[in-house]
Formats: C-alpha cells, structure tokens, sequence
C-alpha cells in the first residue's frame, strides 16, 4: 500500500492514494496506521479517492473529482479536518492532479474550495460559521464557558484566563455528552493583542494535537465575539506554528503552510 507523509503546522497525516475506491481502510488498520510507536505515527488519515467512486459523497462528483476521506487517529470517521484537507489539496496540487489556481474538494462536511498562495501556503474556504450557543469544558477541576460552532464538524472554543501552556491536556476534557452526543473537538485559547489568540486544543478520536483547522477558525470566531465582531482577520498561534483565519459575513478563510515529508510503501496488515 503506498503512502506518503504530509502536515500542516504540525498537525500531521497519513495520505493513502486509492483514486478508484479499492482499498478497504477499516477502523482497525487506521489505528495502527496512526500508531506512533508501531505504526507509522499521525493525527489521521487522508485517504484519496475520486469522489464518483464514493457512495458516501457521489451527489457531489459534478463540483468536485476528489473525495478526502478522512478519519481520526483512532479510526472514526470525521466530517471534515480544515488542516487535512490543506494537505490534501497539497498532495494533490503536487502530484498534478489538481490546479493550483483552485478547485473544490469533497469531504463529509460539504464542498471545500481551495488554492495555493504565492508564498506557497494552501488556503480553504471553510464556509460560513454556525454558532449554536454556549456550553462548558472541564479541564482540571475547572470549568470554562465557551462557544458551540459548527464548522461541519462539533467545535467548543473556550477563552480562558489561565495561560494556555499550563494546562494539562493528557487526557480528554469533560464536556456535556447531552449537548455533543458524538463527542466534540475543544479548543482552549487566550486572546493576545489585537486579533491574535493562543489555542491549544483536544481533538475528539485524536487527543491533543499541535494544530487543528477547524479549531483555529472557531478560536478566531469565539475571540471575535469577546470584542463584539464578526469579522476581520485573526492570527492564531498553535503548538506547531501559526495560523490565519479570516472572518468574512457569509464565510471565513484558513490559510498556512502544508507541506508534504516523505513517501514509501506500507506494509501493516490487519
């Protein structure tokens, strides 16, 4: 089985090449894929294939030839990974399979329009926001209140008062399973300066990781609404490096670098 290595402000991925839909990716095989120790280590997979050969999203073969099926490290399935799919367009772009003045990607959580910068960083339309109210994480015997966003995948953005290198992320925050039945990606985040936030963050079916997009585009939009806006451009540092998020009124932009590290032939089997 071919792979190759890619990330995205370290926030990294396994990419399986499977154009005409023939391999069978199990939960099983993700995981040990995704296995630091024994695999080949990564926050999840990225597999490649033709959106007509997907029965999951054919609807939406006329705007887009690719499909990035993506899964957690933990083998779930996830609706959409805005740093994933960064790097899936970059696998793409370089393998010359798609232009890089633009083209649409299919995921779970809609079509996804993406390009190339010239300064070579892949930006994404990640589409409009939707912020469903308020909820709570609980990290550490403390409870932080913070914004439920929809970004086509379940998102909790917390501001905290607490320096964010302090907290102590090994292990899963506590968060209201009546609110998000499937679980939900929470970030935790300090605003610094004008339109620039700290994050760190806890990804459901993955832990904490050292970036995620989504995430950072619900920072941006959680950090906006403590000044009372809704758009603008936002910088949003992560463990990995940094990220730009802007806020548009029917849309919003993730932008950064994603490059591609290494290629070769998979020999795990189930």
């Amino acid at each position: 089985m071919r792979f190759l290595k890619g990330h995205g402000t370290e926030n990294d991925f396994v990419i399986l090449p499977d154009h005409d839909g023939e391999l069978d990716v199990t939960a099983a095989l993700v995981a040990r894929i995704c296995d630091r120790r024994a695999g080949l280590g990564a926050d999840g997979v990225l597999r490649v294939v033709r959106t007509k050969r997907s029965h999951e999203v054919a609807g939406q073969a006329s705007a887009a030839e690719w499909f990035m099926d993506y899964r957690n490290a933990d083998g779930s399935m996830a609706e959409m990974c805005g740093n994933g799919v960064r790097v899936f367009a970059r696998y793409l772009i370089d393998a010359g399979l798609a232009d890089s003045s633009g083209f649409a990607v299919a995921t779970r959580g809609g079509l996804r329009q993406v390009h190339l910068e010239p300064n070579g960083d892949v930006t994404v339309d990640m589409g409009k926001p939707n912020v469903l109210g308020e909820s709570t994480a609980h990290v550490g015997g403390i409870d932080y209140p913070g914004m439920r966003i929809d970004m086509g995948n379940p998102h909790l953005a917390c501001p905290i008062g607490d320096p964010v290198a302090q907290l102590d992320l090994t292990h899963q925050p506590g968060f209201d399973t009546g609110v998000f039945p499937s679980g939900v990606n929470i970030e935790l985040f300090n605003p610094v300066g004008v339109s620039r936030a700290v994050m760190r963050v806890f990804e459901r079916g993955s832990g904490e990781t050292r970036a995620c997009g989504t995430g950072a585009v619900a920072t941006a939009v959680a950090a906006a609404a403590l000044s009372g806006d809704t758009t603008g451009t936002w910088t949003v540092e992560v463990l990995g490096g940094t990220l730009t998020v802007i806020l548009e009124e029917e849309t919003s932009y993730l932008s950064g670098p994603a490059v591609i590290v290494a290629s070769g032939e998979l020999m795990l089997a189930e």
